[in-house]
């Protein structure tokens, strides 16, 4: 494994790699039924395609309202429309659990005296309050928004805003950590030494940019930097 270089920072998306994002249709599954997965897949799907597709027309929505827009989607289409059912899930989204590996892998990467943060589409208060939920408030140096810049991933004024935030200005110093391929080729097209966790199981995106390194869980990162 070839180990990166020059790194001062570990900068992580949040949902689906840090937070698992499909815990909340799991957990009611047994009282949604045998669609409940897929009902979690439609609604992943939706919730990106409309950050990008709001990006693009340049209707900014906060992540929380596209986050029940695509939930009340993937509800619709497969016509669950159980009483209270929305309003519980979206409570659980806020109350996402992290995934078993991210506690020890933070840790070992500010053991290396890296400074540690998250750029997300999550509005700050959904990621304060996922932040907070899964005990890991002390292991970031900072939680940044896209809501700063107006705009989702993977427009280059979202990764630039890391840059700026953590006050660094040669991009190859920031590590960035994703689990979602299409981020992690964006940011190693912006010019981060993207880190791609592969914990789906999903082929590279055809898309321009090469990550540094594809991990299968955060428990390979530190090795890497």
């Amino acid at each position: 494994m070839t180990k990166l270089e020059g790194v001062r920072a570990c900068v992580f998306d949040a949902y689906g790699t840090l937070f698992d994002i499909h815990a909340p249709l799991r957990k009611l599954a047994p009282e949604i039924g045998p669609e409940a997965e897929n009902i979690s897949k439609l609604w992943r799907q939706k919730q990106l395609e409309y950050t990008w597709l709001r990006s693009l027309m340049g209707v900014h929505a906060d992540f929380w309202h596209v986050t029940g827009d695509a939930l009340d989607y993937a509800l619709e289409h497969y016509k669950v429309h159980e009483l209270g059912l929305r309003d519980e899930i979206m409570a659980l989204y806020l109350k996402l659990e992290a995934y078993p590996d991210v506690v020890e892998a933070l840790q070992a990467v500010r053991n290396q005296g890296k400074r540690t943060a998250i750029l997300s589409n999550g509005s700050p208060s959904m990621l304060d309050s996922a932040v907070r939920h899964a005990g890991v408030e002390k292991l970031f140096d900072a939680v940044l928004s896209v809501e700063d810049v107006g705009i989702y991933k993977p427009s280059r004024r979202v990764y630039r805003h890391a840059m700026q935030k953590l006050q660094l200005h040669d991009a190859p110093s920031i590590c960035f950590v994703s689990a979602n391929g299409w981020d992690a080729q964006a940011a190693a097209q912006f010019g981060f030494q993207a880190v791609r966790v592969n914990r789906f199981g999903l082929a590279d995106d055809r898309i321009p940019g090469k990550p540094a390194a594809l991990i299968a869980d955060l428990g390979s990162l530190a090795a890497l930097i």
